[in-house]
C-alpha cells in the first residue's frame, strides 16, 4: 500500500499569514498585560493611600516596545516618575535624619496654608525656618520620650464667608487648614479649647509601613501572559470557537 500527500495552496504564504497573526498576538497581548500591571499599581496606591495621593497613583505610565509595528518579540515597560516614593514604600524604609540633625521635620495636617494644599505660595506649608523666625514656636513632648510636637499658639482671626465662621491662625503665621473638612467645626471647637496647633511632628527616625507590592504585580503579570498571548493568536489565525 502507498499513500500520497500533497500541499494544496501557497505554504509560503500560510507559514507568512500565521507570523503575521502571531505578531499581532503578541502585541496585542503585551499591550493588554502592560495596561493592566499599571492599573493595578496604581490601585495599589490608591487603596494605601486613598485619594491623597492620586499624583503618586498617575506617576505610573508605560511603554511599548517596539514604539511601531509589529513583532514577536514586544516588550512592555511599567515605570514610575516617583521612583524614590515607590520603593520607600515597597521596602519599608527607615527614614532618619540626616546632616548631623537630631529629629525629622514632619508637617501635620494642621500645616497647609489656607486649609489648601497643593501649589502655589497659597498651598505652600510653613517650613521650620518660618517656625523659628515666628519666635512663638514651642515644644510638647511625646509621652513615650521618643520625639517632640512643634506647635504655634492658636489665634482667632476675623469672620468670613456667607456662614460667618470664624478663622483659625496660627500664631500669626498662617492660616490653619484640616484635611477633615467635614467635622471642621468639631476639629475647630478642640484647637480652641487647646489653644495651640501642632505643626510639626519632630522624630529622631520614622519606620515606613511596607504598603506596596510592586515586585508581585510584575509576577502575576508574567504568570497570566502565556495564556493571554495563545488566546490573541487563536483569534487573530482565526482559530478561536
Amino acid at each position: 500500500m502507498r499513500l500520497g500527500a500533497s500541499i494544496v495552496g501557497d505554504l509560503r504564504k500560510v507559514l507568512a499569514d500565521e507570523v503575521r497573526a502571531g505578531e499581532r498576538a503578541a502585541m496585542t497581548a503585551i499591550r493588554a498585560e502592560t495596561d493592566q500591571v499599571k492599573a493595578e499599581l496604581r490601585r495599589q496606591v490608591t487603596t494605601a493611600f486613598s485619594g491623597n495621593a492620586r499624583g503618586i497613583a498617575n506617576a505610573w505610565r508605560s511603554m511599548i516596545f517596539p514604539r511601531s509595528g509589529q513583532s514577536l518579540r514586544p516588550a512592555g515597560l511599567v515605570f514610575t516618575k516617583v521612583p524614590s516614593v515607590i520603593d520607600a514604600f515597597e521596602r519599608g524604609a527607615l527614614i532618619r535624619a540626616k546632616g548631623g540633625r537630631k529629629f525629622l521635620a514632619i508637617p501635620t495636617g494642621f500645616n497647609a496654608a489656607r486649609g489648601r494644599r497643593g501649589r502655589g505660595e497659597k498651598g505652600m506649608r510653613v517650613t521650620p525656618a518660618q517656625m523659628l523666625a515666628s519666635g512663638q514656636a514651642f515644644l510638647r513632648p511625646f509621652k513615650s520620650g521618643r520625639g517632640f510636637v512643634w506647635c504655634l499658639p492658636l489665634r482667632q482671626g476675623e469672620q468670613t464667608g456667607r456662614r460667618r465662621r470664624t478663622r483659625l491662625v496660627a500664631g500669626g503665621v498662617t492660616e490653619v487648614g484640616t484635611a477633615n473638612r467635614k467635622r471642621r467645626e468639631a476639629w475647630a471647637r478642640g484647637l480652641l479649647a487647646q489653644g495651640m496647633v501642632p505643626m510639626f511632628l519632630l522624630l529622631p527616625q520614622v519606620k515606613l509601613a511596607k504598603r506596596l507590592d510592586v515586585r508581585g504585580a510584575a509576577e502575576r503579570g508574567l504568570r497570566r501572559l502565556p495564556a493571554r498571548f495563545v488566546a490573541a493568536w487563536e483569534r487573530e489565525s482565526g482559530r478561536a470557537a
